[in-house]
């Protein structure tokens, strides 16, 4: 569904007198013009309303668990219609529902609030409807209404995600209809200070009471919406970007935190201007970016407002990716969640890649880690009934994000980040939602793949490759590679991908990609030097686990040496079709013997260790005598 801006002004009673805000005759008139200009073009939805407009006038005090207020929603009818519904936890009780002034019956029963209207309306008229409500916020998800305490002060905060929302506020709860506009007005003991979405417009005491009046202009999603109350200290970093737009960050934090807070945050920036380069500017850059801490481990990415339990710089890159993958370009169903996390996740590590390289590589071997911790399970969500596996952090998240990995790897870094950035800048996308499919076909559009094989295997199919990689290779430098491949699960018949394997000597690499399709493929070609080693995917490109490198030749006895360069240990492993007798002499630069040792290598496979700690750093060369044949190598010695 596409979207338009609506700038509604509301009048809030409990906010401000009309002499100060003379709203009422504003929001007639836009009404109508947004009638006039965009009726025609909106799509259809399940329940033949869109939602323009919600106003949330809440009264929350920390101290209780518990919730009063009341929500006008604004809509537009798609259809002929004559009831509407909203999403509302039956632990609530309705008061009344207000609509043109009058109180309209309704029923309340099974989460499902459902209002008759007094005569039916026609299709494109816009109208709204006011319901008033009270109770103890039932629990969902991950705790979608919390009251809890913080150094002995009382805090209250939401997180709607995925299905919270009407555990606290009637909505509409879904992933098909974005609220086009937003107002949030709390009122809360003076003591206490809210954070929501958008920008914060006033705040009014009332006696012993304030009111905060929260005014956002994006659309946005049902799961984003979000309030947390507490007695926060506050105050604002800022971010220039390429565009010269300085974009605030205002934080709200608990005051016992407020120093840690103020050295840890300004990291944000960084990480904001690398995105900025990488996928434009921040999405809803007319507004401002904000964190608010609460009770949490991790961090949940209302839009605009992300609500932090600590401020480290992963999950600070983390939540902030959000706000261009799963905000403003939100996934179209929990099935298709990898969208928001994987990309959010990916997004983590790039940030690692471009600003603390340290660390790039202990990233991916994170994610890999966890991902082959599920060899049955897909990046496509099967389950989203169940919370835990919408969210699984091995699924949604490392596996999501190592497919993107592989993504960038198949396509090239200029047609991976240009398809994504085509991606969310669709208009079908941008401020809307997204499938896996839309996805596929941005990237398919720029880089000319036909990627359905590999959104087959790496989304919806399950599990992930092992390969055996066996290699030899002549005095005549002639080398060949055979790949075999098993499967963790048997929904993927084969993973076809690019292979990257590292030949190595003492002195020399080269990286060659292998085109793999097919199992027992074998790759013949002729290397510029003598190989003693081959590395498989050294940079870890790929998602796949227990993988083993062979070398193999037509020869009866056969040797390589690892690591190289060697620090501490060198490894010698022979291979032989009968018992032998070998012996090694290592040599130094200068031609001196420095070691030698005799030992009776088994058939098959057999490894042999040597200490080369006291080895001064340096070339060496090592010979091996076994079976009447003689043969050489190289590796270097690096400093301990």
């Amino acid at each position: 569904m596409r979207h338009f801006w609506l700038v509604l002004g509301l009048c809030f009673s409990s906010l401000c007198t009309k002499a100060q805000f003379d709203l009422e005759k504003i929001v007639e008139e836009e009404m109508k013009s947004f009638q006039a200009k965009h009726c025609s073009d909106r799509a259809g939805a399940a329940d033949f309303t869109d939602v323009v407009h919600q106003r949330l006038n809440l009264s929350v005090n920390p101290h209780v668990n518990y919730i009063a207020g009341s929500v006008t929603t604004t809509f537009i009818a798609l259809d002929d219609i004559g009831t509407i519904r909203f999403d509302l936890s039956d632990s609530l009780t309705v008061d009344s529902v207000v609509y043109q002034g009058n109180t309209l019956a309704f029923t309340h029963s099974e989460d499902i609030v459902e209002i008759q209207f007094p005569s039916a309306l026609s299709s494109g008229t816009v109208d709204s409807i006011t319901v008033y409500y009270q109770g103890v916020p039932s629990q969902s998800g991950f705790g979608s209404f919390i009251q809890a305490y913080h150094d002995s002060v009382p805090i209250v905060w939401t997180l709607s995600e995925p299905y919270g929302g009407r555990d606290w506020w009637p909505c509409k709860q879904n992933l098909q209809d974005k609220i086009d506009s937003l107002d949030v007005v709390v009122t809360t003991p003076d003591s206490f200070s809210v954070a929501s979405n958008g920008l914060l417009i006033a705040e009014v005491q009332n006696g012993n009471e304030k009111t905060f009046y929260w005014k956002h202009r994006y659309p946005i999603a049902t799961y984003l919406v979000c309030i947390a109350v507490t007695n926060y200290a506050v105050y604002t970093d800022t971010v220039p970007v390429s565009s010269g737009k300085i974009i605030p960050v205002v934080n709200y934090v608990y005051p016992e935190k407020l120093e840690q807070a103020k050295l840890e945050t300004p990291l944000i920036a960084g990480i904001m201007q690398l995105f900025d380069s990488l996928f434009g500017i921040y999405p809803f850059h007319m507004e401002k970016y904000g964190h608010a801490q609460f009770g949490w481990g991790g961090g949940m990415e209302h839009q605009t407002m992300t609500f932090m339990g600590n401020f480290g710089f992963e999950l600070m890159a983390h939540e902030l990716a959000h706000h261009w993958f799963g905000n403003m370009v939100t996934c179209a169903g929990w099935d298709d969640i990898w969208l928001n996390e994987g990309f959010a996740t990916y997004l983590s590590g790039l940030c690692y890649e471009n600003i603390l390289p340290q660390y790039w590589m202990s990233f991916k071997e994170t994610r890999i880690a966890g991902a082959v911790t599920q060899p049955n399970g897909s990046v496509w969500c099967d389950d989203t009934t169940n919370v835990s596996r919408i969210f699984s952090p091995y699924l949604s998240y490392s596996k999501g994000a190592m497919v993107l990995h592989m993504l960038r790897f198949v396509l090239g870094d200029e047609k991976f980040f240009s398809g994504i950035r085509n991606y969310l800048n669709d208009v079908n996308h941008a401020y809307s939602f997204a499938t896996t499919t839309g996805l596929r076909q941005h990237l398919e559009n720029v880089s000319g793949k036909n990627l359905q094989g590999f959104f087959n295997d790496w989304i919806y199919g399950k599990g992930f490759p092992s390969y055996t990689i066996t290699w030899n290779q002549d005095f005549l430098r002639n080398t060949e590679v055979t790949v075999t491949q098993t499967q963790s699960n048997a929904s993927v018949s084969y993973f076809e991908m690019p292979l990257p394997v590292v030949f190595r000597s003492a002195v020399k690499d080269t990286t060659i990609i292998l085109n793999n399709s097919q199992n027992e493929q074998k790759f013949s070609f002729v290397l510029p030097f003598l190989a003693d080693t081959l590395l498989f995917d050294p940079e870890l490109w790929l998602l796949s686990a227990n993988n083993t490198v062979l070398r193999e030749s037509a020869y009866d006895f056969l040797f390589h040496i690892y690591p190289n360069p060697v620090r501490d240990e060198l490894s010698l492993q022979f291979q032989t079709k009968k018992t032998t007798t070998a012996e090694i002499q290592i040599y130094n630069n200068a031609g001196q013997l420095v070691l030698l040792k005799t030992f009776v290598v088994q058939p098959g496979s057999q490894i042999e260790k040597f200490e080369t700690a006291t080895f001064a750093a340096g070339a060496y060369r090592i010979r091996v005598k076994a079976d009447g044949y003689r043969y050489h190598a190289s590796f270097l010695k690096s400093f301990n």
